[in-house]
């Protein structure tokens, strides 16, 4: 067994501390990874709070959380070919699924019907084992589940690609912005800075609404072409029918039924964020303009392999506030007030 240094948290109302444990020796098929930055997702906080534990995603402690990880491999299996030592890779939000039935066959991992081994907070594929996440030292995941990184230098902004990244890339790809067509971008934090870069990279016109006026410049500065204060409805008005895909990231209470009118015919509204609340849709908006409201998880292992390569070819990595592990509570307050532009990241090969 190979001893890990972590940081874990014993309960919803604990604090992090460092913890030590073991991952399993490195077998034929796997490689072992030091993990340099570990990103700070909101998923994290709710897990660790035992936020979601009414929704059936009962937390289990002690917790080390993280899944947008990257680091160097420093050891690889004898039957290993996709990495070889001194290699960056990634690590997203699961390590391992059935492989055998459809979804894991079509490369949608994250739909294993057996249920996909997560990176932390649940269990490896033999349902006893837990697993443990990225706010470590290093991990050991099958080649197959990790992901090559051919960024160099500074890799803290790469590391919330493996979710943030992920998330907005799949949706954006999905229903095919590009050249042409009009996307907009509800909310700018960690998951709607990455709507907004990936999808000027794809070459869409881009619009962030938001309900700070004060982001504006922040958005320009990231490449969107216009800003939208949502707080006044008389600013949407004239936007009635205009949008292709509208990615809303936002996971407070809010009223989307704006946005739908805002959609061209055919198109799409993405929910991507998960607010409390259950939220109220009016048909008729819907039918006029056959418009669709969708969902999207993550991706599975070869369109996150895409994404980073596309990341990669246009230049595009997180915008970033590095940590040390110190810092973990007060970033996570300050994540829940909206108060980092755009994403904490762990600073791990220094804790």
């Amino acid at each position: 067994m190979i001893e890990t240094h972590g940081y874990a948290t014993d309960g919803p109302e604990a604090k992090f501390h460092p913890w030590t444990f073991e991952r399993r020796d490195v077998g034929p098929n796997d490689i072992l990874i030091e993990i340099e930055y570990a990103g700070i997702c909101h998923s994290d906080i709710h897990a660790a709070r035992g936020e979601w534990d009414d929704l059936g995603m009962v937390s289990t402690y002690p917790l080390v959380p993280g899944h947008e990880i990257v680091g160097r491999v420093t050891q690889v299996g004898d039957s290993v070919t996709k990495f070889k030592v001194g290699d960056v890779a990634g690590i997203g939000c699961f390590i391992d699924s059935c492989r055998e039935c459809p979804p894991c066959k079509q490369g949608l991992q994250q739909f294993c019907v057996k249920g996909a081994a997560f990176t932390y907070a649940g269990t490896y594929m033999d349902r006893v084992t837990p697993t443990y996440g990225g706010y470590s030292d290093k991990y050991v995941i099958d080649e197959n589940y990790a992901l090559k990184v051919t960024a160099e230098g500074d890799l803290s902004g790469v590391a919330p690609l493996m979710c943030a990244g992920i998330t907005t890339y799949s949706p954006l790809r999905r229903f095919g912005a590009g050249p042409g067509k009009k996307v907009g971008i509800v909310g700018l934090g960690g998951l709607g800075h990455m709507g907004v870069k990936l999808a000027v990279a794809m070459g869409a016109d881009v619009t962030v609404f938001s309900t700070s006026p004060s982001k504006e410049q922040d958005a320009k500065d990231l490449g969107a072409h216009h800003f939208v204060v949502t707080k006044d409805p008389a600013n949407l008005e004239p936007l009635a029918g205009q949008f292709d895909i509208i990615l809303d990231t936002v996971s407070a209470d809010h009223d989307i039924n704006p946005y739908i009118t805002m959609l061209g015919i055919r198109g799409t509204l993405v929910a991507i964020g998960v607010p409390p609340s259950p939220n109220a849709v009016h048909n008729f908006g819907l039918i006029f303009g056959n418009k669709s409201i969708a969902g999207s998880l993550i991706g599975g292992i070869p369109e996150t392999q895409e994404m980073l390569d596309f990341c990669a070819e246009h230049g595009v990595r997180s915008e970033v506030e590095v940590i040390r592990p110190d810092y973990i509570e007060t970033a996570y307050d300050r994540t829940v007030k909206s108060d980092v532009r755009y994403r904490f990241v762990i600073d791990m090969k220094n804790a």
